[in-house]
């Protein structure tokens, strides 16, 4: 048994740990312990609770009333992990100075970021948004729909990455893509990356933008884009989404073509 002198010792190193980690402590809180006892009380998953909030606080038809419910939802009910309304700016600004007309998604969760990329499109523009959970797409396309998308603004493909990448030529017609965002799992940044690099749909001054490349982070990623020479990047610094005091950085990409 430890003996309370040996306790007391220990007190302020605890304290200094729960102090530094506090915001950490924070999001496991959110993201892991409130998650687990809603799903367990409502039977519903976090995404399909998620939906029913925006259903009923936010306008049909009106992108800027659902992404806000999301981000009033996600700050003060539960966590998701959405791109959040500060770094969602900055997408915002790379997207309206770039003007694509061909995007692709690559991790589309429950249809947030897919709506904020939507609605900065410009006329005649198509986004194609990947989702390989069928449960998170149901939920995804109801937001898309409901944000007011049609198919032909945006076209959700329900399989992994790495087996929609090899086929978006073949399969969907695509010659070129001015843009992808990525915000699926981390470790499958570089492979993915690396797919699109052998696709020839990667042109020159094509952008990719990836998003929490600090927390929870994308090494191998980073290591990538820092030896292949391929690109111009830098990572926009930030904070994690619906989050305080954790560090957290979106990637921007711009494609010098092969040398």
């Amino acid at each position: 048994m430890v003996s309370p002198a040996i306790a007391l010792a220990f007190l302020p190193l605890l304290l200094t740990l729960i102090i530094r980690y506090r915001y950490y402590f924070v999001l496991f809180y959110r993201a892991v312990l409130v998650r687990t006892w809603k799903d367990c009380v409502t039977g519903l998953t976090r995404e399909e609770r998620a939906y029913q909030y925006v259903l009923t606080h936010a306008t049909p038809g009106d992108p800027e009333s659902i992404l806000e419910a999301f981000d009033n939802w996600c700050s003060k009910v539960e966590y998701i992990s959405n791109i959040g309304p500060k770094k969602g700016k900055i997408l915002d600004r790379l997207l309206i100075e770039k003007s694509p007309l061909t995007v692709l998604e690559l991790g589309a969760h429950c249809g947030y970021s897919t709506v904020r990329i939507a609605r900065a499109l410009p006329l005649g523009a198509r986004l194609y948004s990947v989702e390989m959970d069928q449960r998170n797409a149901a939920i995804a396309e109801k937001i898309i729909r409901l944000a007011g998308f049609d198919d032909d603004t945006v076209e959700l493909i329900v399989n992994p990455s790495d087996e929609v990448i090899p086929q978006l030529r073949s399969d969907f017609g695509l010659e070129r893509l001015d843009f992808v965002f990525m915000d699926h799992w981390k470790k499958c940044y570089a492979p993915d990356l690396q797919m699109l690099e052998g696709s020839g749909l990667l042109g020159k001054g094509s952008m990719i933008v990836a998003d929490n490349v600090v927390f929870p982070g994308a090494p191998k990623f980073l290591r990538h884009i820092r030896k292949s020479g391929l690109y111009e990047w830098k990572v926009h610094r930030a904070t994690l989404e619906y989050s305080k005091g954790i560090r957290d950085g979106m990637a921007e990409l711009i494609y010098l073509g092969i040398k």
